[in-house]
Formats: C-alpha cells, structure tokens, sequence
C-alpha cells in the first residue's frame, strides 16, 4: 500500500506541518499503543528524544496518546536512538519510541518506533500502525488510563552498556580524543563514556539549545572537527548525529575517514579474530568499489542492500552477519546493539587504535578508495526515470562502465530528487557518465 507517514526511517517532517504535527504525534501514540496491546499484562512504551525544541511538544503529544490507549509511559529524556532500543529490551516495554530527525537541521523532527526485541519495525507492523491511523481507535477506560513517569538512570545504564562492549583489558589512557556530539542526543553519555575508559576528552558539540542540533558541527559538518582535532594536536576526532546512529572520524591530521574505512577495519581485524560472522560485512549501493576489493582480498565478501539502515539490518539477520553499516556512517555492531551506534563504533575503532599502536592516519586508510561522483536532480511532479530519454542515458552508461565500474541511480526517500551514482577508476568518464545521465533526467522533469 501506498504509505502516507512512514518512510525509509519512520515518519519525519518539518515540525508543526504536514505528517509531524502534535496531532498526528498523538494519533501514532494510539495506534502504535493498540497495535502492541497483546496479552493481559501491564503495557509500557519507553519515549526518548534528542534535543529539539519540537521535543517537548512531540513527547507531550505522544504521552497523551499512549495512556489513552492503557499504555504505561517511560520517558527517557535525551538519549541516542540506539540507548532507546536497548532500554525498550531492558525494562521489558512492549515498543519504544525514539523523537528524533537524526542529521536533519532542528527545524524537523521524527518519529522512530522499536518492537519489544529492540529492532526497528517490520514494514507489516508499520503498515499496520498506519492503517490505524485514520481510524476512530477504542480508548481505554478511566480506570485504565495508563501512567507516565521519568526515569533519572536512563543515561547511566546506557554508558554502563556501550562501556561493557569493550573488552575490560581495553582503556583508552594516553589518548586524546575529540569528540562532537553535534548538540545532539549523545552530548553528555558520549564525551563520559570515553573519558571513562580514561581518554582526555575535548568534547565540542554539547551545548544544545534546541535550535542548534547538526548546526555547523556533527558527522555531517566537519569543519569544527577538523579544527579542533588540528590545533589541539588531537590522535583522532570522532564526529556523531544529532540522534547518535552514525559515526565519521576525523584523523590526526584533520581528514575525513568515512563508514566504508570503519567499516573495513572493524569488519576485517574481526574476521582476524574469528569474530566476524556470515563471512563478509553488509553495506549499501553507495559504497565504493575501493571496499568491496579490500574485503574480497581478505576472502570476505561486500553484500549490497539498499540504502537505509533498516535495509542493511534485514540484510544482516537474514544472512547471519554481525557487522553492516552505511558509506554515510551508520555502524551496525549486532553483537552488541540492535541498531546503528556511532559510539559503540567509535569504541572499537578506539580500541584498534590502542592495541595496533598506529596512528590514525594510517590505521584508517585500508583501501584507497575508486573516483566516485553523486549528484542530485530535482523535480517538481512525475516519473523522469521512466522517460525513455533517461532510461536510454541509462543504458548507454552501463554498457560503458560494464566491468570496470557501477551506477547506481535511485529516487530518494525523504525528497523529491533523483540521485546519480557513478564510480569507477577513470574520474574524468564517471563525471561524464554522471552529466549525461543528470541532464537526460533534468529535461524530462522539466
């Protein structure tokens, strides 16, 4: 069915506008309260956030509709989504809640829902939820009116959590580690859980106002990171979301290290110590071609789903892999989290880093990476990819990258824009493959 709220990571939008109303916050906390009623005992919801303004507004809205439905509320206060799904296992709750638009400026805002197991939902369960939510839903009765109560621990049992997915032997004395939290859900459990293991911590990024999450700092904005690591003559910098899911490193000499090289190191020094699963690590399209010959030259195989993390987590439960993650920096650890953690990440990139004894520079640079170009097309209505124009573009630049490169071109989830995808080991004919493709779909959007 046509979907109308969920996209590719749960319901998000500009706030106060279209799907991300407290009307419509309130309408997702019936649905998905009745939805996970099942069985006779008391139901709970646990609801985290980050630190948007439209936060409060949104938990408030979704308090109202998960009581009215007999649903008992948890409210977790700021926490990173991965904290979310763990506590909904730990304190035993029937489905989380997460309020948050991960990189997005703090103008928007999102909902993310969790099953008991701490995974995000099935698209049957979502489907479900959404089909509920133009529906006129029972209501409990007074009696049964559900409760609501804050949690103070929330946050300690987190750091507790992420800490334990190291081994004790592991610390982290002698190292100075920036670390920008973007003004986001992690600005006080990340910078304490990595002074902890005993770190020297410059924490930037952690002073939200409810205005300023993923503003100029955070994985996606990077020069702050890079100055700082620079001119504190820092070892490493390691670059968070406003929600905490995904991770960038910045090296000592300030360059930017992406998912695929975290996603190379920690998949194959794993694999070096027998703890790497399904024999290979789970990506997107979208990463380069420079990771897949690194794996395949360990004897490990890339798997490529689609973009999106719950993609490359249906990915890994369905093969059996315990390590997946995004060019874009969402890390998926399974031995240790239900979903992408930037910190868990981190922490294992910290602890190669300690026991290998080399500089960053050199300990995250795996693979040279192949030229790669992406650039996006916007539109306004319609279909262009199915112009015969474009795919006939199409056609034409496969046949000229066959055996020597990939394209990947894909309508985006949360916009109305096309992205174009080239990579192979000649940067001057990806640009061309690219411009030709961009312009073939610009003139049938026109």
């Amino acid at each position: 069915m046509a979907r109308q709220y969920f996209g590719t990571d749960g319901i998000r939008g500009r706030t106060n506008t279209g799907v991300m109303t407290a009307e419509i916050a309130m309408k997702v906390g019936q649905a998905a309260g009745t939805h996970f009623l099942r069985g006779s005992h008391r139901h709970r919801v646990v609801i985290g956030k980050d630190t948007r303004l439209s936060g409060y507004m949104l938990e408030n809205a979704m308090v109202a509709g998960f009581t009215s439905v007999g649903m008992d509320v948890v409210l977790l206060g700021p926490l990173p989504t991965p904290a979310v799904a763990l506590l909904t296992r730990e304190l035993r709750a029937d489905v989380g809640v997460m309020i948050s638009a991960s990189h997005n400026p703090y103008e928007d805002n999102g909902i993310k829902l969790f099953g008991p197991d701490g995974f995000k939902l099935s698209d049957e369960d979502e489907e479900a939820i959404e089909a509920m939510l133009g529906q006129d839903l029972a209501r409990a009765p007074s009696a049964d009116i559900g409760r609501a109560r804050r949690i103070e621990d929330a946050r300690g049992r987190y750091i507790h959590a992420i800490k334990g997915s190291l081994p004790h032997n592991i610390r982290l004395d002698g190292l100075k580690i920036v670390v920008d939290c973007a003004n986001g859900a992690a600005y006080q459990a990340a910078p304490s859980a990595i002074w902890e293991l005993g770190a020297e911590v410059i924490a930037v990024g952690v002073s939200p106002n409810g205005k300023n999450i993923n503003d100029r700092c955070g994985s996606t904005h990077l020069d702050l990171l890079k100055e700082t690591v620079v001119a504190g003559g820092a070892d490493i910098g390691i670059a968070l979301d406003g929600d905490a899911d995904r991770l960038i490193v910045v090296d000592e000499h300030g360059k930017t290290v992406d998912g695929d090289q975290i996603m190379a190191l920690i998949g194959s020094r794993m694999a070096a110590q027998g703890l790497l699963t399904g024999g290979g690590v789970v990506a997107t399209v979208m990463s380069n071609l420079g990771l897949e010959r690194f794996l395949n030259a360990q004897g490990l195989d890339l798997i490529r789903a689609k973009v999106g993390d719950r993609h490359v987590l249906e990915a890994m439960r369905g093969g059996g892999y315990n390590v997946g993650g995004e060019q874009s920096g969402h890390m998926i650890l399974l031995d240790h989290a239900t979903t992408g953690d930037g910190t868990i990440a981190a922490l294992q990139v910290l602890a190669a880093l300690v026991q290998s004894g080399q500089k960053a520079s050199t300990l995250l640079h795996l693979f040279d990476p192949v030229p790669q170009l992406l650039k996006n097309v916007r539109f306004s209505g319609g279909k262009p990819l199915e112009a015969a124009s474009v795919q006939q573009a199409i056609a034409a630049a496969e046949g000229q990258l066959a055996g020597r490169g990939r394209l990947v071109i894909r309508p985006s989830g949360t916009e109305p824009v096309i992205r174009v995808m080239a990579e192979g080991d000649d940067a001057g004919e990806i640009e061309g493959v690219v411009g030709a493709i961009c312009d073939a779909v610009a003139k049938a959007a026109a």
